[in-house]
């Protein structure tokens, strides 16, 4: 067997699984034998269930060897973020109150993934509730990064990132509801999919006490993989009505024909990005103008300040439940209006959809949209509250909740988004693009991120795991 075989794409892995190169159960245990080795100073997978695991990979096997497949996602092994109820596994969302908690069913996006044939072994760690850009504290403690364990993976999914990055995992399904795909994706080199708003399903998601029953507005699943081709087998797998007898179905649009016509944004003196983060999306610009898209350099039809505007109301509302930044959880009754009036909401709602209406018009003319993952590479571990901490772009220290509105940019209007790694930065670490399409467009997100993969080289495995 390959000692690369862990950090081999997912694709990779289903073509040996499907020739019969290797098997189920030694990819499961090359798996385990790599978290036994290097999770140690990671922290990224927090609980293993490497017994039932082995089970299904054995009945995986079985069924290979009578040419019987599961589905697409035959035989690998994966993890899940600790935000998705898992059936039989502890399933915390990363807070205390919800340590010992097994739920008895699986969220809707792990029961299509294990319906496809996965291999569900462990879960990965994350902040109390997903609500910090980078994963520590909670239930268990800090997650390191894979380039630099002095450095944060991102959050909230940074166990998901520094397991994919490492090879702890063939795959992972996270969530993001202010970046936590796309952040752990940048700063750890992988590639990460924030699908269209409402195309995922998110029943079984835990962001409060109580929670996993509702939908959470802006919030979205999706996969975190070594490659952009992992993505599109991956949201092929989770896309897609939770009940589909129910009148409606979904049919994500093919890819839009090359050459592109693309636009970049990267500066705003209200919202700064280090020099060598715009180096490296105008080079990713510059790498599909060489390759015959039609890149301009005109304004995009929203600004980030008006973005914001919109995105802070109402990603404070819906994270109300899971506390305040104050410490306020309003499950407790202690303050009804933590997350503002039900008329701001709605104020905020209506802009909301001026601004997609923008959007919509500005994407009859272009593909898609480069943009920073975050204005500078991956930044060293922070103790103090996400409202305290500053971030330093070339010198100047600029809030962490301020930098996060390069990803509440599309967010909040549910655009889809793709991370692929562009560029390293003079330290050494990866830098990350995201690659924005319009509404529904998820497959040209990918199909554009894909060939920036191909172009400037994507994922490489981290020194940490080298």
């Amino acid at each position: 067997m390959a000692s690369d075989l862990p950090v081999q794409s997912a694709t990779a892995l289903q073509a040996l699984v499907r020739s019969k190169q290797v098997s189920s159960r030694e990819l499961l245990t090359a798996y385990l034998d790599r978290v036994d080795r290097l999770n140690g100073d990671l922290n990224a997978v927090v609980t293993l269930d490497a017994d039932r695991a082995m089970q299904v990979a054995a009945h995986c096997d079985e069924q290979a060897a009578h040419d019987r497949w599961l589905g697409p996602l035959h035989g690998l092994p994966c993890t899940i973020k600790d935000a998705l109820d898992t059936a039989g596994l502890t399933t915390t969302g990363g807070a205390v109150e919800l340590a010992d908690r097994v739920p008895t069913e699986d969220a809707a996006a792990v029961a299509r993934v294990r319906a496809a044939g996965a291999v569900i072994f462990g879960k990965t760690n994350l902040p109390r509730w997903s609500g910090d850009y980078q994963t520590a504290g909670g239930v268990y403690g800090t997650t390191n990064n894979p380039w630099d364990l002095a450095r944060t993976p991102g959050g909230s999914s940074g166990g998901a990132a520094a397991a994919v990055a490492t090879g702890l995992t063939a795959f992972e399904v996270g969530t993001d509801i202010g970046g936590s795909i796309r952040v752990p994706s940048n700063f750890c080199g992988i590639a990460g999919h924030k699908p269209t708003f409402g195309v995922v399903p998110q029943r079984g998601y835990v962001a409060h006490l109580g929670g996993g029953t509702t939908v959470a507005d802006i919030n979205v699943v999706g996969p975190l993989a070594r490659t952009v081709a992992d993505l599109d087998l991956l949201l092929a797998v989770l896309a897609g009505p939770e009940e589909p007898e129910h009148g409606w179905s979904l049919r994500l649009p093919d890819p839009a024909p090359a050459p592109w016509r693309v636009s970049v944004l990267t500066d705003d003196a209200d919202f700064p990005v280090s020099q060598e983060v715009r180096a490296a999306v105008h080079a990713a610009a510059a790498a599909l103008a060489g390759d015959g898209a039609r890149v301009d350099d005109g304004a995009p039809p929203v600004s980030l300040g008006e973005a914001a505007a919109q995105f802070m109301p109402l990603i404070t509302a819906a994270m109300a439940l899971s506390g305040t930044p104050g410490g306020v959880d309003a499950t407790s009754g202690e303050d009804d209006t933590a997350g503002g009036t039900a008329i701001a909401w709605l104020r905020h709602d209506t802009a909301r959809v001026a601004l997609q209406r923008r959007w919509r018009d500005w994407y009859a003319d272009h593909d898609v949209l480069l943009a920073p993952a975050w204005p500078t590479p991956a930044v060293p571990h922070d103790d103090r509250s996400v409202l305290e901490r500053t971030v330093d772009v070339d010198g100047a220290a600029v809030p962490t909740i301020v930098a996060g509105c390069w990803l509440g940019y599309a967010g909040v209007v549910g655009l889809p988004v793709t991370v692929v790694r562009v560029g390293t930065s003079r330290d050494g670490l990866p830098i990350g693009v995201q690659v924005i399409a319009g509404s529904h467009r998820d497959r040209t997100a990918l199909a554009v991120a894909a060939r920036l993969e191909q172009l400037l080289g994507g994922y490489t495995v981290p020194p940490y795991a080298a």
